[in-house]
């Protein structure tokens, strides 16, 4: 490519000259000084670059590009409720059951690490491969709390209470209309005590403790779980 720009430049160059040999023809004169003072001008003029190739890009305004995403999972375990948060504003939430008085729900800031599109359940002796019989349900969203995650059930009814061995539990559908809605290194974050922050969160007064039958769903409940192994 600079070969043939350099080849160009020459031609131009001698194009030029030629020309301007014909102007001093015409106007009669063999002066070499007004022959090269000619010849100067066109030159620098004829490779002066023009407005179109001096003009810069224009940077990309900062005020012009789309916020990045920032976006969390915010779990009340007093409400037993999810909340999906984005850029600060709650977009979906949903009802879900928590770890039992036995096998409470571990507090803290946590990620997403993994998502498992019908897990299979694991524990000692047991394996259930993905189907209506599996108590991860239809998807798995793996925390970086070891073993514990997000994950759909077999057993609906027990949405809304204090059942499961420590990881939440959504219905089938709503684990799997959540899990196309985030994503590996999204932040988690499981609440056990309800605060003003909460409250305005969940838009609700504090709901009433779990109740007694809860004892019987976890003697239900089966133990560890799911291809990330973990806790049901």
């Amino acid at each position: 490519m600079a070969a043939a720009l350099q080849f160009l430049s020459l031609n131009l160059k001698e194009d030029v000259m030629r020309r301007q040999d014909d102007k001093l023809k015409f106007i009669g004169t063999d002066s070499w000084i007004l022959r090269r003072i000619i010849l100067a001008t066109t030159v620098l003029v004829g490779c002066t670059p023009t407005l179109a190739q001096t003009t810069r890009p224009t940077s990309l305004s900062l005020t012009s590009m789309p916020a990045p995403m920032v976006r969390k999972i915010v779990v009340s375990i007093p409400d037993r409720k999810l909340a999906l948060v984005e850029n600060g504003r709650v977009v979906k939430t949903y009802r879900v059951a928590v770890g039992a008085p036995a096998s409470p729900s571990p507090a803290g800031q946590f990620t997403i690490v993994d998502r498992v599109l019908n897990p299979t359940y694991y524990k000692p002796g047991v394996v259930i491969e993905s189907g209506p019989s599996n108590p991860l349900g239809t998807r798995w969203i793996g925390l970086s709390a070891k073993g514990f995650g997000i994950h759909g059930t077999n057993k609906p009814h027990s949405i809304g209470h204090n059942t499961s061995h420590g990881c939440i539990r959504l219905r089938n559908e709503d684990a799997e209309d959540l899990f196309e809605r985030v994503r590996p290194g999204d932040s988690v974050e499981l609440v056990n005590e309800r605060n003003d922050e909460i409250a305005a969160l969940f838009d609700g007064p504090e709901p009433p403790p779990a109740q007694a039958q809860n004892v019987v769903l976890v003697a239900q409940a089966s133990g560890h779980v799911s291809g990330p192994v973990g806790q049901e």
